[in-house]
């Protein structure tokens, strides 16, 4: 076997960036150390010591800084990886280890460190902090909300839990079905938040990330985490962008009903929905047009979700719990948009 030389790794490294590694963008771009405080803040709200200086004694292995594991999690959103396949990942692929500082030589995180970080980022619901703090940063460089809002929402699947029907009526109900009790491990791997919900004749059991898109940079602004049975139109006034500097909402005719008409003119705000049937009358030439013409700028939605299914993995997250789904997805849609900015960036630099 020929003995490794000094220059071997960052010969390595090299023909990666001949592809290249669209995370040495990701990291060059994103401003991480923006995120320690929350990050930092989250932690030891948990319990747990990140600052050298809290240690009582030096004995033991030192605690995995903040932004590596941060970054673990955002490799988990992009390329929608559980804890022991990102696991597995850190140690097999250069690419991973390079984006995350790591030396061949460094210790990796486990499964249950990773696990563990993300569950006190759960405990402290600081996924949507650290979301805000992100597009607080995406404004200051030069990405405002501009040229309207987009909102809509999609179904986000989780593993399927296989109750009989008492046993589903009554977590229906907010009760824990009988039996459950008595059964701690088998309780531990149900989830009661989830719920079942229709669409196209399909049935679909999870959760929905309700999302508000900017016209103008197809930039995530704001987004909100329901079980799947919740109408869209229930969490409009939730995820509209009070910032955005255009007065038109666009989305897709589930959102129409003359409330949300009302509501969106006391708040000055200009109705682009698509316009819906009625038993008793089809829509007209017109409104059918009308409709195309909304189509050309709501499709931009589609390209998002398009984008967690064909570029991140899926949208599958392997949770239970709405709390650990809010902060999966929470992951997920900020994850999109670092990506997205170091798209836009790379336009910008050609003056695209």
């Amino acid at each position: 076997m020929i003995q490794p030389g000094f220059f071997d790794l960052a010969r390595r490294y090299e023909s990666l960036d001949a592809k290249p590694d669209p995370l040495v963008a990701l990291n060059r771009l994103i401003p991480w150390e923006t995120f320690r405080p929350t990050l930092r803040a989250a932690l030891e709200a948990a319990g747990r010591r990140v600052r050298p200086e809290t240690r009582k004694s030096r004995a033991g292995r030192k605690p995995i800084d903040e932004i590596v594991m941060f970054k673990v999690l955002i490799l988990q959103a992009l390329y929608n990886l559980g804890d022991d396949a990102v696991e597995y990942q850190l140690r097999d692929r250069l690419s991973f280890s390079r984006f995350l500082g790591l030396g061949l030589e460094d210790r990796v995180p486990d499964a249950k460190t990773i696990w563990l970080y993300r569950e006190a980022l759960k405990a402290g619901g600081t996924v949507e902090p650290l979301f805000e703090a992100f597009d607080g940063f995406l404004r200051k460089a030069g990405y405002q909300a501009m040229s309207g809002q987009i909102v809509d929402a999609t179904i986000i699947p989780v593993p399927k839990n296989r109750n009989t029907p008492a046993e589903n009526e009554a977590i229906k109900n907010g009760e824990v079905p009988e039996g459950w009790a008595e059964r701690p491990a088998m309780r531990r791997q149900k989830d009661l938040d989830a719920r079942w919900t229709k669409k196209n004749g399909q049935s679909h059991y999870g959760y929905k990330n309700h999302i508000t898109v900017d016209r103008r940079h197809k930039l995530v602004r704001r987004y909100r985490v329901t079980d799947a049975a919740r109408h869209d139109s229930q969490e409009l006034e939730a995820v509209l962008d009070a910032s955005n500097t255009a007065a038109d909402v666009w989305a897709d005719s589930a959102y129409r009903s003359a409330e949300i008409e009302a509501r969106l003119k006391d708040r000055r705000l200009r109705s682009r929905i698509h316009r819906k049937g009625v038993r008793g009358r089809a829509l007209s030439a017109r409104e059918r047009q009308g409709n195309r013409t909304r189509s050309a700028v709501r499709s931009r939605v589609e390209h998002v979700f398009a984008a967690f299914v064909n570029e991140m993995g899926g949208k599958l997250v392997r949770t239970i719990g709405i709390a650990r789904a809010k902060t999966k997805i929470g992951l997920q849609t900020l994850g999109y948009n670092m990506k997205r900015f170091v798209w836009l960036e790379g336009r910008r630099a050609v003056g695209a």
